[in-house]
């Protein structure tokens, strides 16, 4: 492995951790654990889901996942109906609310980082920023 690859891969899983963290730090202001949050992103991304089938994906015990579930339930962020394929088990969805609570977290760190990008970097930064993301997402598909 040449060099310039080795310190592309390790700078790249740096400075996207940071960005990731920082722009998580634009809307986390702790109404969610983590768990919460990852539960409820999880369902907004695949869809509904058993409380098993969340505890496997989630790699927690069941009752740990009951636990999360119950308090996302609380607050109205999740609902549970039946499944249609086995009626002593409920399927776990993202309730209007859960899905109006992801947005605007989505849109804060959205915000912020389109404020970042505005104050902090000229017309020829962004587009070279651009540049670069194209070559960015070209990992994604390897």
């Amino acid at each position: 492995m040449s060099a310039s690859a080795v310190r592309a891969a390790h700078e790249i899983r740096v400075v996207i951790g940071r960005l990731r963290r920082r722009i998580k730090e634009t809307y986390d202001n702790e109404e969610l654990t983590p768990s919460q949050t990852s539960v409820l992103s999880r369902l907004s991304k695949e869809g509904p889901a058993s409380a098993s089938a969340l505890a496997a994906a989630e790699r927690v015990r069941p009752q740990s996942m009951a636990a999360t579930l119950a308090a996302l339930d609380e607050r109205g962020l999740i609902q549970r109906r039946p499944d249609p394929d086995d009626g002593r088990r409920q399927l776990v969805s993202v309730s209007e609310t859960g899905g109006a609570f992801l947005d605007d977290k989505r849109r804060a760190g959205e915000e912020w980082l389109t404020r970042a990008l505005e104050s902090g970097y000229t017309e020829a930064e962004r587009r070279t920023i651009l540049e670069a993301l194209a070559l960015l997402d070209r990992l994604t598909r390897v």
